[in-house]
């Protein structure tokens, strides 16, 4: 994705690593996006009812709240249903996958991430 086409674009990223949080915010800040960041499931809900992202990556085995609690009470906040939910993680087993698709993820990728990968995969989730 071009500078130009992630410019104003927020994406909220939700991890409770903080050297996975760098290495994301890194990458997609040279792509241009604004990035906001929570640590655990419950700020996750928080910073998304505030800053009002345009896309969130969320790692499901978080602390406080897990990612599909955090996720579901993101989706029943007013104008989020259409927001895009990546889930994050490193869990690969198909009982993961299947929540996190009952929980309203739009896509599910696992750890260690494919940077430029998961950028096409934003880029195509916010078309």
């Amino acid at each position: 994705m071009t500078e130009k086409n992630s410019q104003h674009r927020t994406v909220l990223i939700v991890e409770d690593s903080e050297d996975a949080r760098y290495f994301m915010r890194l990458e997609l800040e040279q792509l241009g996006y604004r990035i906001v960041e929570a640590d655990n499931g419950e700020k996750a809900v928080e910073v998304a009812e505030r800053e009002r992202p345009d896309i969130i990556l969320m790692d499901l085995s978080l602390p406080i709240m897990d990612g599909i609690a955090a996720t579901e009470k993101i989706r029943a906040c007013d104008g989020f249903n259409t927001v895009p939910v990546i889930a994050v993680t490193a869990h690969q087993e198909t009982d993961f996958r299947a929540d996190a698709q009952a929980a309203g993820f739009n896509a599910y990728v696992t750890k260690p991430i494919d940077m430029p990968w998961l950028s096409e995969l934003i880029e195509g989730l916010l078309v």
